[in-house]
């Protein structure tokens, strides 16, 4: 079971993913902009985080390439969940420190393997 900051702020996606993730067996945190994300990131150290792009504020590439940078959080894996489709999308989001992207809406065997991929040792 890992615990996943999930950044996202659509009420709809953050019910959905969450559970997901907890039929899955993972405990999940939420915060629904990249600020309080961020900050909850620092503070709760979480196993992994999902991240939405077109947040309010700050957007995702911000708030990934802002824990990518960081000392205290650059060695959580940041796994990009958006509408933004494009390859070009993609290619920013992996530039920005992001170490997978999967477009909305996800399958959920897809998400999970992807998740699980990521918190291997």
């Amino acid at each position: 079971m890992a615990r996943i900051l999930l950044i996202e702020d659509s009420p709809t996606d953050t019910a959905v993913l969450t559970q997901l993730l907890e039929r899955n067996g993972h405990r999940v945190l939420a915060s629904d902009n990249a600020e309080d994300g961020i900050e909850m990131c620092r503070r709760e150290r979480p196993d992994l985080v999902l991240m939405d792009i077109i947040l309010p504020g700050m957007n995702g590439f911000q708030a990934t390439r802002a824990l990518s940078r960081d000392d205290d959080t650059r060695s959580i894996p940041v796994l990009i969940v958006s509408t933004k489709g494009m390859e070009t999308d993609k290619a920013w989001g992996l530039r920005q420190g992001a170490r997978d992207y999967i477009v909305k809406p996800p399958r959920e065997e897809d998400l999970v393997a992807r998740i699980n991929a990521l918190l291997e040792p």
